[in-house]
């Protein structure tokens, strides 16, 4: 599995919300059961967007979505499946947003 890559929400309960998961875990660690995800609401299904470095908004499939960085969670690799697509041009964003929750920089 690779970093910045999407992957449906494997959660039939939230996934109306969160339709997909951001794997943000680097591959040198690919051999964890499990990986680091950032739940990607619709954005209407987003009440606050309230500082916008924090969470940034991502395009896919032609629509939009709010990376809830505070939100981020640990699940079993297996759950994930089949990557849906990837992240990797707006992976300055995703890290200055990372950055922002664990540094306050």
């Amino acid at each position: 599995m690779a970093a910045l890559t999407i992957h449906a929400n494997p959660d039939p309960k939230s996934r109306k919300a969160i339709p997909f998961l951001l794997d943000i875990q680097n591959d040198l660690l690919s051999s964890m059961e499990t990986r680091v995800v950032v739940p990607l609401y619709l954005k209407g299904a987003v009440a606050l967007h309230p500082i916008s470095r924090l969470t940034p908004v991502v395009t896919f499939q032609n629509k939009t979505y709010i990376a809830m960085v505070p939100e981020l969670a640990g699940v079993a690799r297996r759950s994930l499946g089949t990557p849906a697509g990837d992240l990797s041009s707006k992976r300055a964003e995703i890290i200055a947003a990372l950055d922002l929750l664990f540094t306050g920089f």
